[in-house]
């Protein structure tokens, strides 16, 4: 099993050395030592073969050293062939055309270079002493340059240039810092108002006032006084009916103010209340007409056989009876009804303009009427031109009928 292994040789042998003699007995106790076995029998012993089964025994293989191993030899490094560069054949005749950009691309000038945008003031809050507010600063910082373009930038200019079409400008950066108090008190009272500018708003909102309440004015003249008029007058008209159902007694005089007749004119659709006076709180602003019967513009009565009834209503505002009394024509009817009897007049003539002192024209024989001797007349008065009190218009008529009330409403009521 030994016979070829560098370990086991039988054959040339070392010389085995010469036995050594035994250390001299120790001089003290003690066991003495083991005599040094040869080396070649220790190495037997520690490698001694082990018997196998006769089954598993084959015939011994002699053993070779092991060849050392050799690298085979390699070919000196050589660079792989490249083949030469060969450029694209171009694509379609209509991009075959376009020109190279890049190869006569030459870089603009660098214009950020040179900009230096103006320093953006830079908002910062600081707090404030006197109102422990957070007052509102502003300060001016030089503002850092700008970068120039990149290659990309550059590339994208230049083909903006052969299409013709201008770069886009840089956005300059946005810079501040804060200011000092002083700069902020004085940038604070820089953009307060001046005087001129606060004088001028206050002067506008006194206008606006003014217009409101103008405004207000003109609706509640033109609108709500004839609302309140119309109410006023269904009033009077119900109360004086009453008068005439339930009352026996025949007064011959009347009370300021005190409604004794109603008026009638057909033609402009008007029915109102003729009241004692003109006084204006009393009569003429509750939409009433008024009966001239005070000192020296005392009038007749309707019921009286000779002598001129005058009456004064209002053209414009609170009723407005007398608005349309310059579209009457001689010969239109205007009816007064009374407790007794209905009394009925025609239009004779008008006055488009008169004096207001013109006293004369509500006389037993008014002047400028017409009218060549006594009779009974009926004068209407009213303000003019509209919306003013500077004139007064007059409207003149004469007695044609007198109809009681027994016997029904006239004909001018009736058609």
């Amino acid at each position: 099993m030994t016979a070829g292994s560098p370990w086991f040789r039988t054959t040339n042998l070392p010389d085995e050395p010469e036995p050594q003699p035994l250390p001299a007995a120790q001089s003290g106790p003690g066991p003495l030592p083991d005599p040094v076995p040869p080396l070649h029998e220790a190495e037997t012993a520690v490698y001694e073969a082990i018997p196998a089964p006769d089954a598993y025994q084959g015939v011994p293989r002699p053993q070779t050293p092991q060849e050392a191993y050799e690298a085979p030899p390699s070919a000196p490094y050589e660079p792989p062939a490249t083949a030469p560069y060969a450029p694209e054949p171009p694509g379609p005749a209509s991009y075959a055309s376009e020109p190279d950009l890049t190869a006569s691309y030459r870089p603009e000038p660098d214009l950020t270079a040179s900009y230096r945008p103006e320093p953006a003031p830079a908002v910062s809050y600081e707090p404030d002493a006197d109102d422990r507010t957070m007052a509102l600063h502003t300060v001016d910082q030089a503002p850092a340059p700008l970068p120039g373009p990149g290659r990309a930038e550059r590339r994208r200019a230049a083909k903006r240039k052969g299409r013709g079409t201008a770069p886009e400008p840089a956005a300059p950066a946005q810079t501040g810092a804060p200011l000092s108090r002083v700069e902020a008190r004085r940038a604070a009272r820089a953009a307060k108002d001046s005087v001129g500018v606060v004088l001028s708003r206050v002067v506008g909102e006194l206008f606006i006032t003014f217009g409101v309440v103008m405004l207000l004015f003109v609706t509640y003249q033109l609108w709500w006084t004839n609302v309140r008029a119309g109410q006023e007058t269904d009033k009077a008209k119900q109360r004086i009916e009453n008068s005439w159902s339930h009352e026996d007694r025949r007064p011959g005089a009347f009370e300021p103010g005190e409604g004794f007749a109603i008026m009638y004119i057909p033609k402009l659709d008007v029915v109102v209340p003729v009241a004692e006076g003109i006084d204006k709180n009393k009569v003429l602003d509750k939409g009433m007409v008024g009966h001239y019967a005070e000192g020296s513009l005392k009038t007749a009565m309707p019921a009286d056989k000779q002598g001129n009834f005058a009456v004064a209503g209002h053209r414009n505002t609170h009723g407005e009876p007398f608005r349309y009394i310059n579209r009457l024509e001689p010969g239109d009817p205007i009816v007064v009804e009374t407790r007794d009897a209905y009394y009925t007049y025609e239009m004779a003539s008008i006055l488009p303009q008169t004096s207001p002192s013109n006293v004369a024209v509500i006389d037993p024989v008014p002047k400028g009427s017409g009218f060549t001797g006594p009779g009974r007349y009926i004068t209407l008065t009213t303000c003019t031109p509209e919306f003013t009190s500077t004139y007064r218009m007059i409207v003149w008529g004469k007695l044609v009928e007198e109809r009681p009330r027994s016997k029904g409403k006239p004909d001018a009521l009736v058609g």
